[in-house]
């Protein structure tokens, strides 16, 4: 059986010794191919016209020019493409801009190597990345937000299975695939059948967004 095609990565950074630490870095990983480099706008939009990537790995400061402006336009240009934010901004503000604006994760350059490469797989393989501080103010802000009518969601809510509704609420609380296993008492392969399904019946293409559908159509257990 031949060996899976590696996950092809463009790389977005304005600093030389930054891309080159990366490129080191996937160089050892079977599994990882690095495609392109870019350390502006013009460049990764010039990248993305040839073969698409399958993740943009991408700094919020480019220098002169914003990672966040950039980052709508990546996904305008390649829609199929997952966008990791790596970057040395601590801001949360601008951490949370960068999630709602079409990040699937963000990675600080200051965490090991090792999480990086951790955080390109899972990103990869459609979940968010992103700390437990930043998704409980996520999901704040998606509770004080207006709700959308549901009429249109209502045939979509309620093709859900009553374990397909238990996955979305410990999905909502911040789980991951394994705490999910281990809470419902089942493998994680029938985690993923489980999220494949509710993604497919509530349009929905990651963890991030169920979690926050969830909470705007009254899907996430409300604690008082």
């Amino acid at each position: 059986m031949s060996s899976p095609a590696p996950i092809r990565i463009l790389l977005v950074d304005d600093h030389a010794v930054v891309r080159e630490g990366v490129r080191m870095l996937l160089e050892g990983q079977s599994d990882l191919e690095l495609v392109g480099e870019a350390w502006d706008r013009a460049g990764t939009l010039a990248q993305l016209e040839g073969v698409p990537p399958d993740l943009v790995l991408l700094d919020l400061d480019l220098g002169g020019e914003s990672g966040l402006e950039l980052l709508r336009e990546i996904s305008r240009a390649c829609p199929d493409a997952r966008i990791l934010v790596f970057t040395g901004v601590r801001d949360r503000d601008v951490h949370r801009d960068a999630m709602l604006r079409g990040a699937h994760g963000i990675v600080s350059k200051e965490k090991a190597a090792s999480v990086l490469l951790t955080a390109i797989r899972k990103v990869c393989a459609g979940e968010a990345w992103i700390d437990r501080g930043m998704m409980g103010a996520l999901l704040q802000e998606a509770r004080q937000a207006p709700r959308r009518e549901l009429d249109p969601e209502t045939a979509r809510i309620a093709s859900l299975t009553p374990r397909e509704r238990e996955v979305i609420g410990l999905i909502a609380q911040g789980n991951g695939t394994k705490r999910l296993a281990a809470a419902l008492g089942v493998s994680e392969k029938t985690v993923r059948n489980h999220l494949v399904s509710i993604y497919d019946k509530l349009g929905v293409s990651d963890r991030l967004e169920l979690a926050i559908y969830a909470v705007r159509h009254g899907l996430a257990p409300q604690h008082r």
